[in-house]
């Protein structure tokens, strides 16, 4: 699948017109039927009721932009695979995440669902050959893209919990994303990559702050599923292993940290994981003085910051990719400490 240089950035500017479109669309629909995020729970930030239903605008966005794309350049049944084998769980996650939304679900049926969702793609990639770091067995194979899967997945959900943290953050993710893997040949990926750059940016405006609508876990579980499959599938063309395998994660590495810092927190005060909380990274950045906005761009520019050590890395020659490897796992390593050590609410 031959894309050219202005079909991307058609892809992307259809993407973020079309989203940008739906969200204030479904906004009012999410008014009308009362579909909002009330600040009852100790742990929410906002003051006033919000909107949820913007996630939906992202999937449907998302997911119309790319079978559309595939219809005018040239629909084959392969192609129709490669992007239903990618968008299929994403979707069925969304959905569960919108059923979250509108019925406020426990963890364990989140947990179950994310879990099938993680089998589900693990088992499409294995069977069809299409992981891109693999071990040579087919059980461990299976075993890392499930916990990558619904870690990412969870690490997405956790993070939004800032106007436009997540939203921005994903997108950045997604740039980066569709540079590798345009540098690589894999235009399958790229091209899949920059319409969710896209949608998630034509979110946005309606997203920052202050936010007039969220995402909520309809969008957070979907590009979870969608940002960790297409990760999972990036070969980055790298020399050694350790290389190939940082990438994803350092693609990755603020959603994950927030998740890393939040649940130890958690562990160490003796509650549950998964129960809400003023813990996450953009709380603690906001209780350093920072404004809402600010924190945002912080934790976009770190985001960003990661990003372009993975690009770095996939430059570089063979005997600095490993240093470099290192370097990277201090420098977050270094992050975590410093987020752990603030005051947990």
């Amino acid at each position: 699948m031959q894309i050219s240089d202005i079909q991307y950035f058609t892809l992307f500017v259809i993407t973020y017109s079309l989203v940008g479109f739906l969200t204030p669309v479904m906004r009012k629909v999410a008014i009308s039927k009362q579909i909002l995020d009330t600040p009852t729970s100790v742990h929410k930030s906002h003051v006033q009721a919000v909107p949820y239903l913007g996630g939906v605008a992202i999937l449907i966005g998302i997911v119309l932009v790319s079978y559309t794309a595939l219809t005018f350049n040239g629909l084959t049944r392969n192609n129709f695979w490669l992007a239903t084998s990618v968008l299929a769980p994403a979707v069925a996650m969304g959905l569960v995440g919108l059923w979250d939304d509108l019925k406020n679900l426990p963890p364990l049926p989140r947990f179950i669902g994310q879990s099938i969702a993680g089998l589900v793609v693990a088992l499409l990639l294995v069977i069809s050959k299409n992981v891109a770091n693999p071990t040579g067995s087919t059980y461990i194979d299976v075993l890392i893209t499930v916990i990558w899967v619904v870690g990412i997945c969870n690490s997405i959900n956790f993070f939004d919990n800032l106007d436009g943290g997540a939203a921005g953050t994903v997108a950045i993710s997604a740039i980066f994303l569709t540079y590798l893997s345009l540098r690589n040949g894999q235009s399958f990926i790229a091209s899949l990559a920059v319409v969710v750059a896209g949608g998630t940016l034509g979110f946005l405006i309606w997203n920052r702050t202050p936010a007039r609508i969220y995402m909520g876990d309809a969008g957070a579980l979907f590009l979870g599923v969608l940002l960790a499959t297409l990760t999972i599938r990036l070969d980055p063309d790298t020399q050694s292993i350790y290389a190939s395998f940082s990438i994803p994660i350092l693609l990755l590495a603020i959603p994950i940290l927030d998740t890393c810092v939040a649940v130890f927190s958690r562990l160490r005060r003796g509650i549950s994981p998964f129960q809400g909380g003023k813990d996450h990274l953009s709380h603690r950045i906001i209780r350093l003085g920072f404004s809402r906005k600010l924190a945002a761009i912080s934790l976009w520019m770190l985001s960003a910051f990661f990003g372009l050590l993975a690009v770095v890395i996939s430059l570089i020659e063979e005997k600095y990719e490993v240093k470099f490897v290192i370097l990277s796992i201090l420098i977050w390593l270094l992050l975590f400490t410093g987020f752990f050590r603030t005051a947990d609410q």
